[in-house]
Protein backbone atom coordinates (compact mmCIF):
# COMPACT_ATOMS: atom_id res chain seq x y z
CA UNK A 1 0.00 0.00 0.00
CA UNK A 2 1.21 3.49 -0.79
CA UNK A 3 2.47 5.56 2.15
CA UNK A 4 0.24 8.54 1.28
CA UNK A 5 -2.82 6.31 1.14
CA UNK A 6 -2.00 4.86 4.56
CA UNK A 7 -1.82 8.34 6.06
CA UNK A 8 -5.17 9.21 4.50
CA UNK A 9 -6.68 6.02 5.89
CA UNK A 10 -5.37 6.79 9.38
CA UNK A 11 -6.65 10.36 9.15
CA UNK A 12 -10.09 9.11 8.11
CA UNK A 13 -10.07 6.55 10.94
CA UNK A 14 -9.07 9.31 13.37
CA UNK A 15 -11.99 11.51 12.35
CA UNK A 16 -14.46 8.62 12.43
CA UNK A 17 -13.21 7.61 15.89
CA UNK A 18 -13.45 11.18 17.19
CA UNK A 19 -16.95 11.59 15.77
CA UNK A 20 -18.02 8.24 17.21
CA UNK A 21 -16.81 9.25 20.66
CA UNK A 22 -18.03 12.86 20.67
CA UNK A 23 -21.18 12.52 18.57
CA UNK A 24 -23.58 11.18 21.20
CA UNK A 25 -22.53 13.80 23.75
CA UNK A 26 -22.93 16.63 21.24
CA UNK A 27 -26.27 15.25 20.08
CA UNK A 28 -27.71 15.03 23.59
CA UNK A 29 -26.46 18.57 24.26
CA UNK A 30 -28.24 19.75 21.13
CA UNK A 31 -31.50 18.01 22.03
CA UNK A 32 -31.49 19.30 25.61
CA UNK A 33 -30.50 22.81 24.47
CA UNK A 34 -33.33 23.01 21.94
CA UNK A 35 -35.80 21.63 24.49
CA UNK A 36 -34.79 24.17 27.12
CA UNK A 37 -34.88 27.01 24.56
CA UNK A 38 -38.36 25.96 23.50
CA UNK A 39 -39.46 25.84 27.14
CA UNK A 40 -37.98 29.30 27.72
CA UNK A 41 -39.72 30.71 24.65
CA UNK A 42 -43.07 29.23 25.65
CA UNK A 43 -42.91 30.45 29.25
CA UNK A 44 -41.06 33.75 28.62
CA UNK A 45 -38.45 32.78 31.21
CA UNK A 46 -35.07 34.20 30.16
CA UNK A 47 -32.76 32.87 32.86
CA UNK A 48 -29.22 32.16 31.61
CA UNK A 49 -28.47 29.39 34.08
CA UNK A 50 -31.65 27.59 33.07
CA UNK A 51 -30.17 26.90 29.64
CA UNK A 52 -26.66 25.93 30.76
CA UNK A 53 -27.22 23.66 33.78
CA UNK A 54 -29.46 21.03 32.07
CA UNK A 55 -27.04 20.79 29.13
CA UNK A 56 -24.11 20.27 31.50
CA UNK A 57 -25.90 17.57 33.48
CA UNK A 58 -27.07 15.81 30.29
CA UNK A 59 -23.54 15.89 28.81
CA UNK A 60 -21.98 14.57 32.03
CA UNK A 61 -24.59 11.81 32.26
CA UNK A 62 -23.98 10.80 28.64
CA UNK A 63 -20.21 10.79 29.15
CA UNK A 64 -20.54 8.57 32.22
CA UNK A 65 -22.98 6.29 30.41
CA UNK A 66 -20.78 5.87 27.35
CA UNK A 67 -17.37 5.94 29.04
CA UNK A 68 -16.64 2.21 28.80
CA UNK A 69 -17.62 1.83 25.10
CA UNK A 70 -15.73 5.02 24.20
CA UNK A 71 -12.59 3.77 25.92
CA UNK A 72 -12.94 0.48 24.04
CA UNK A 73 -13.16 2.33 20.72
CA UNK A 74 -10.14 4.46 21.65
CA UNK A 75 -8.19 1.37 22.74
CA UNK A 76 -8.92 -0.40 19.45
CA UNK A 77 -7.84 2.63 17.43
CA UNK A 78 -4.64 3.02 19.46
CA UNK A 79 -3.75 -0.66 19.14
CA UNK A 80 -4.37 -0.53 15.40
CA UNK A 81 -2.13 2.53 14.96
CA UNK A 82 0.64 1.25 17.24
CA UNK A 83 0.47 -2.19 15.61
CA UNK A 84 1.08 -0.66 12.21
CA UNK A 85 3.88 1.56 13.52
CA UNK A 86 6.40 -1.15 12.73
CA UNK A 87 5.18 -1.23 9.13
CA UNK A 88 5.80 2.50 8.84
CA UNK A 89 9.36 2.06 10.07
CA UNK A 90 10.12 -0.72 7.59
CA UNK A 91 8.73 1.01 4.51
Amino acid sequence: MNFDLQILDYTRDLFVTALTMAGPVLLIGLVVGVSVSLFQALTSVQEQTLSMIPKMFAAIAMILLLLAPALGILRDFTLRVLGDLVAFGLS
